[in-house]
């Protein structure tokens, strides 16, 4: 496959050709050669075009710094995983009401100061004589 017009490059990968030039202008497109002042993209402009699709579907902006995206999703997975590890604990925990649970509690405690649940229990944790299994809610 040769050089490829910008029409070309916009019915391969389904972009617009408005969109194509608005990313040449704001950096994450290359500008292609010209010939005769037509644009004339290599080959390599639609797996470009793939990246930066992706890319928008995982949520980056156009302008985002990868850095900043990077931390905002580290963020994003410490809070699921905390929330993953609270459930599991509410399910498996022993006591009939998790609210008496004093591993639970010390959770709670912590979580205003903390801003995150940094860390959740484990779901043996507070097990003792007499406690129920924890599963009936």
């Amino acid at each position: 496959m040769g050089e490829l017009t910008i029409g070309e490059v916009a019915s391969h990968t389904g972009v617009a050709t408005s969109g194509l030039r608005y990313w040449e202008e704001i950096g994450p497109l290359p500008p292609p050669a010209r010939v005769s002042g037509q644009r004339r993209y290599p080959p390599s402009a639609i797996e470009r075009v793939g990246e930066i699709l992706l890319l928008q579907d995982v949520g980056f902006t156009l302008r985002e710094p990868h850095r900043r995206k990077l931390a905002e999703l580290d963020r994003r997975l410490a809070r699921i995983e905390a929330a993953r590890t609270a459930i599991a604990h509410g399910l498996a925990c022993p006591h009939e009401d998790i609210r008496t649970c004093p591993s639970f509690a010390r959770v709670v405690e912590t979580r205003p100061a903390e801003g995150v649940l940094k860390e959740a229990p484990s779901p043996a944790e507070g097990r003792g004589p007499g406690s129920g299994s924890g599963l009936t809610r």
